[in-house]
Formats: structure tokens, sequence, C-alpha cells
């Protein structure tokens, strides 16, 4: 591992704001990064691990103790998987694009509709990532996990993360802590072999994005570069030259919200099942039935519901700001907040509180931040 000059972190995050840390350190490789992580552990240091900085929002003041940059990369294939499928083990500090284009390249389906999502493939499971209704946990078997509590390396299936919206027991939400500590050094995904031909488009999501009707198929490639383009419409994918991009993604989550609720808001919310309604048939023996039928318990789903749609509606429409604020919402898309030029982290938080209160407002729920904050108060 190689120790560093700190550098600020409005130049390691993609909202372009965070103050400098007390200490810097490079992890290139698996062992420097277990090193640093058992190092500061056993010093009781202040710690913090950073990949491609696209899911956080750290306070302008400087940051106590070591952050740890992970740089480890590499993809590895791994044998004795049934036919039709292939599992990849990939080091965290690995690209996550990268990745999906690897896939694409392999004819391997499975996390093609999540292409363009910046940062790095360690940090996908912790808030189970997804887009376009492909999420990782779909597609994940294990992580390899350093446990803070042990200081051992595990291999900790997918089942026992937890994975749920958006989340994991990996994951700090806004005002708590992860319920298990811990750095993850690789995942394993398996994936589908579906090669470089038309294939079913699964996911209603997924096939809206790409104006296809159900029962449609296309290639791994045009998923991608649809979805790529898509996102980049959106101000979702990097770049230097726009400053709807220099953000955190989708600042807010879909609020997942009761049926009973959903129905409260405006028809025009859109809004998607978290299950799917299946109508139940109930079979009686004859010897047992006294010519009485209880009438069926109506189970519905829960409801996830724009957010988007939700903070336009507030009426804070795209490329809102507030007076004299250098953080705003993207031109493109009212889900981002984003960093107009110079702005900081107090002015990015002041917009989000602001958000957060004409939503809840107008429409009664309180948006919760996706981003992992350091520093930071909503």
């Amino acid at each position: 591992m190689t120790e560093i000059a700190p550098r600020p972190l409005a130049e390691l995050t993609t909202l372009r704001v965070g103050g400098t840390p007390e200490r810097m350190i490079e992890a290139r490789t698996r062992d420097e990064l277990v090193d640093a992580l058992q190092d500061a552990w056993a010093a009781g240091e202040p710690w913090m691990v950073v990949g491609g900085g696209s899911n956080l929002l750290v306070g302008d003041e400087p940051v106590e103790g070591v952050v740890i940059l992970v740089r480890t990369t590499g993809i590895e294939v791994l044998p004795g998987v049934q036919g039709g499928r292939r599992r990849l083990r990939v080091e965290a500090g690995h690209d996550w694009d990268a990745l999906v284009a690897y896939t694409v390249e392999q004819g391997l389906a499975g996390v093609e509709a999540m292409s363009g999502i910046p940062g790095t493939a360690g940090a996908a499971p912790i808030q189970n990532v997804g887009a376009y209704g492909q999420e990782i946990v779909e597609t994940l078997v294990d992580v390899e996990l350093l446990d803070e509590a042990t200081g051992e390396i595990e291999t900790v299936p997918a089942a026992d993360l937890e994975l749920g919206f958006r989340t994991s027991v990996l994951k700090q939400h806004y005002g708590q802590g992860a319920r298990r500590s811990g750095v993850i050094l690789s995942l394993t995904l398996e994936l589908e072999e579906v090669g470089h031909g038309v294939f079913p488009v699964r996911g209603t999501q997924l096939r809206q994005a790409l104006g296809m009707d159900a029962g449609a198929a296309a290639t791994l490639a045009d998923i991608r570069s649809t979805v790529l383009a898509t996102r980049a419409r959106k101000g979702m994918v990097l770049d230097d030259a726009d400053p709807d991009t220099y953000s955190a993604g989708s600042f807010f989550q879909n609020a997942v919200v009761s049926a009973a609720f959903a129905r409260t808001l405006p028809a025009e919310c859109p809004r998607w099942p978290m299950a799917p309604v299946i109508d139940q048939t109930r079979i009686i023996p004859l010897a047992a039935y006294d010519g009485v039928v209880a009438p069926p318990v109506s189970v519905q789903p829960d409801v996830k519901v724009s957010a988007a749609w939700l903070i336009e509606h507030a009426g804070l429409g795209k490329g809102f700001h507030l007076p004299r604020s250098r953080a705003g919402l993207s031109t493109k898309h009212a889900l981002a907040l984003t960093n107009r030029g110079h702005a900081t982290a107090g002015e990015v938080a002041e917009l989000a509180r602001y958000i957060q209160q004409r939503v809840q407002a107008e429409f009664g729920l309180i948006l919760q931040p996706e981003p992992v904050l350091v520093g930071v108060e909503l």
C-alpha cells in the first residue's frame, strides 16, 4: 500500500464536494487493501473507503482519520458452473461499467441494463444497485468480506446480505450505521450465456425504457447502447463537460409505500408493484366443505413510486436552484442534485432539505437520500 498526500474529496467524488482527510492510502492489490484496513482498525483510527466516489456526499470540513482509495481491479472466470451459466469473480475496485461492457462482449446476460452506472463493483452489493428493472440481487452469488469485528476474510452468501430495495446489511443509511461493518474485497456474479444474437427482453421497466412490447427480443449490445443513450439524455453518464453529471446520480430513492398510501397520490404518478399480484385459488376437500367459504383476504404488495415525479409536481422543475446557491437540480432529470460549479456540501444539503420539505408538504411523504452522507446533516 502507498500512503499519498491527502487530496480533497471534492476531487474524488462525482458531486465534487468534500474536505481533505488527515491521511490517505491508495490500495492497488487485495493484500494492500486488507493491510490498510487492519492497520486502521488496530489503531482505532477513523476510516473510510472510497471507490468511484459516486454515492457519497461528504461535508466541507476536514475529514478525520484515514481515507483508503480502493484501486484493485480484475475479472476471473470461475470453473464448475452448470451449462448455460458462467460465474465471474470481480475485484472490488474494478470499474462497474467496464465490468458490464465485459459481460456484453462475452455474451453474458444479467447486468446489461445497469450500463453506465458510475462507481466500482465492490460498492454495487452494498445498496443492491439496479436500473430499469434489473438489480444485482438477481445475479450476485457471494462476496468476500473483510469483517471489522473479526479482522478476518469471510465468504458471505448473497442471501446473508439481506439485499432489498437499495439496501443491505452493509449499507449505511442516513441516520443509522450499517448493521454489519466490513469492506467487500471481491464479488461473484452468475450470469446467463445468451451469446450475441437476440434473446427475449425480460422485465416491464426495461422493455418500457427500450420502447418494446411484451415478448420483444434484442441483443445485449442493443440493450447496452440504448441504456447508455437514455442515461446520457438524463445526465446520468459522467461527462466532465456537462455539469448535469456532477452529481451522485439519483439523490433520492424512489419511495416504497403501501398500496393504500399509493392510492392517495395522483393517478398520474408513476408506480410499480414491488411484487406480482397473484390470484389465489382455494381448494377445499369435499369432505371438509360445510357450505361456508370465508371471503378471500386481499394482500396487496407495496408500491414503488417515482421520486422524480413527486419532486417535479411539488413545483421543483428541472434546473431549479435556491437563490444564490451553486447547487441545483439537473436540467435533464429532477432526481439528480448537481454541483453547478464550486458548490459546497452545505449548499447541496440545503437544497436536499428544501426538496424533502416541499414533497412532504405536497404529498405527505419524506424522500430518503440514496447516497451515503459523511459529515453532513439533512
